[in-house]
């Protein structure tokens, strides 16, 4: 089954738990206990993320990390770019080293079209709505 890497997961998750910002910083520690991610893998991804202006790092006793913007703002494209650049977007499906228009693999006429696809869905879906998503989770609808 496709699905984005869980170097991805794990971002997207992580940020998930990080306030908005003016919220209080949480420890990487804290958010790797929430996100249940490694905090040692969190920690080797953070730089990726602070670095693409997702995520602000405060210093001193009170410091620790938030959101830079509002989790509405923050695509899941602007974070899976921000920990893999577009290793997976630009790859041929079956993982051959030379696949494009002129010189397609089996898949390529099949992959093409659904990788844009993917794209304008990760580029159009936020942060906000993944927050949202794990709300409902924990607290179901009465229907």
């Amino acid at each position: 089954m496709l699905s984005l890497s869980q170097t991805t997961g794990y971002a997207i998750e992580a940020l998930a738990h990080l306030h908005p910002p003016g919220g209080p910083p949480l420890l990487l520690r804290d958010i790797a206990r929430l996100a249940r991610v490694p905090a040692a893998y969190l920690a080797k991804r953070m730089p990726d993320l602070v670095a693409a202006g997702l995520v602000a790092s405060r210093r001193g006793q009170r410091g620790g990390l938030v959101l830079a913007r509002d989790p509405a703002e923050i695509t899941l494209l602007q974070i899976s770019e921000a920990v893999e650049a577009r290793r997976w977007l630009d790859g041929c499906l079956l993982g051959l080293a030379e696949c494009s228009d002129a010189r397609a693999c089996p898949v390529h006429e099949f992959w093409k079209p659904m990788r844009a696809r993917i794209e304008q869905t990760l580029r159009s879906t936020t942060l906000a709505a993944v927050i949202a998503h794990k709300a409902r989770l924990v607290r179901p609808s009465r229907a």
